[in-house]
């Protein structure tokens, strides 16, 4: 029986083999330890041949590993007009290269308010958005594009921004990093069973019953501080309870992509899936 979510973790994991490595080896490694989701760190810039997303999605193909992007970091859809074209290109070629490579979806980080509103700041964003989608589409392309939730208050991507971007565009759909909800508020709140089950039924009030089934989440221990994220940890060393998100995420029936983001990714992909299996009594 498969399960209603696939485990894996943001970026190769780390006992990716040096040897046929790269995203082909983090592919065939993630496979051979159980994970069947990897989301490809292309956090620096998109720096791929479309002979290796051939490659990519061959193996990707064969091994059944569901592939999704993280989009460089440098991108901010609520930049100046001098600077977005910049950012527009590198979210762009993350969904070319990335639909090459056979990921389905393309996570990226929104960017800063600048110290503006957020109503004003997604009356910029969102026709971006759309103008991107549109262009997707144009070309064939039926990727997903993600903003990311952010770990910081003065960054572009609480819940409540990114269900408006999916609301407003057909084609967009948050990234939920359940981590970085946790850390955004800086006092320890955003961690109880009732907390997490508000947040699913808010996503499912904007964006229908029906996109619960196909939730990307991100995982990981966090520190964090008044103004928000620090670092990401290991679960065990942290205080997120990913329990009580795991049984909130049953009670909801919820699916999709789980992919943890701490600094034992694929240690804690697989405790992950693990705990899901136990909560959900998927795999019986």
């Amino acid at each position: 029986m498969a399960l209603s979510f696939r485990f894996g973790t943001v970026g190769s994991p780390a006992g990716t083999p040096k040897k046929t490595g790269g995203s082909v080896g983090a592919v065939l490694f993630s496979r051979s330890i159980g994970l069947l989701a990897l989301e490809l760190g292309w956090v620096r810039a998109v720096r791929v041949s479309e002979q290796t997303c051939e490659a990519i999605r061959e193996a990707s193909g064969e091994q059944d590993v569901a592939l999704s992007v993280h989009a460089p970091y440098f991108i901010n859809i609520n930049a100046d007009d001098e600077e977005w074209p910049k950012s527009r290109r590198r979210l762009m070629d993350a969904a070319h290269y990335g639909r090459l490579a056979g990921a389905t979806d393309i996570i990226f980080h929104p960017g800063s308010y600048f110290g503006r509103p957020a109503g004003a700041v997604l009356k910029t964003v969102v026709p971006r958005l759309q103008a991107c989608v549109d262009e997707l589409r144009a070309a064939g392309s039926p990727v997903t594009l993600r903003p990311e939730t952010m770990g910081k208050p003065a960054m572009l991507g609480s819940l409540e921004d990114t269900l408006v971007m999916g609301l407003e565009v057909d084609g967009v759909e948050p990234c939920l990093d359940f981590a970085h909800l946790h850390a955004r508020p800086g006092d320890g709140t955003m961690n109880t069973y009732a907390e997490w089950a508000h947040s699913l039924e808010a996503y499912a009030r904007a964006l229908g019953e029906a996109s619960l089934k196909r939730l990307h989440i991100h995982i990981s221990g966090i520190e964090y501080g008044e103004k928000g994220e620090r670092k990401h940890l290991p679960l065990a060393e942290a205080d997120i309870d990913e329990t009580a998100l795991l049984k909130a995420l049953n009670d909801f029936n919820c699916g999709g992509r789980i992919l943890s983001e701490s600094p034992i990714m694929e240690q804690d992909a697989l405790n992950l899936k693990k705990a899901w299996m136990e909560i959900s009594r998927e795999g019986e």
